[in-house]
């Protein structure tokens, strides 16, 4: 899974998820791509679990491109814990995403087969995304 090696400070505030991505919404390593459509988190499990199933329909066969990383400390109270006493430590780390973001690159596969990877890995993430081919 993907986390941050080191960190400046270990929790951080919510903030807030507006606009949309400028940085990151064109295809910049391989020749196919999914692009999210909505807004959201995505957690590092999340983002490996997509990156298993591509792994696992291409046969180990291309070049594979993650082009978010979840950095964002997520903090989790434990179950049952009464309110107050201060921020629970870091749960998890998940990534920010904004609607036109490019998540996964592919490159040395036909457009069948990544289609359909890219489209099975899109499943198994919690925002809606389209399948792009660089012009």
């Amino acid at each position: 899974m993907l986390l941050p090696k080191k960190v400046k400070f270990r929790k951080q505030q919510r903030g807030n998820n507006r606009g949309i991505a400028v940085r990151g919404s064109t295809i910049s390593f391989g020749e196919y791509a999914i692009k999210s459509i909505e807004r959201g988190l995505l957690t590092s499990r999340q983002l490996e679990a997509a990156r298993k199933q591509i792994v696992h329909e291409t046969k180990r066969g291309g070049k594979i491109w993650i082009r978010v990383f979840p950095d964002k400390p997520i903090a989790k109270k434990p179950p049952e814990t009464r309110m107050g006493s201060g921020k629970a430590p870091t749960d998890h780390y998940a990534a920010v995403i904004k609607p036109g973001k490019v998540l996964f690159e592919m490159s040395g596969v036909t457009d069948e087969i990544a289609r359909r990877a890219l489209g099975k890995a899109a499943a198994k993430l919690p925002l809606r995304t389209k399948f792009i081919i660089k012009a």
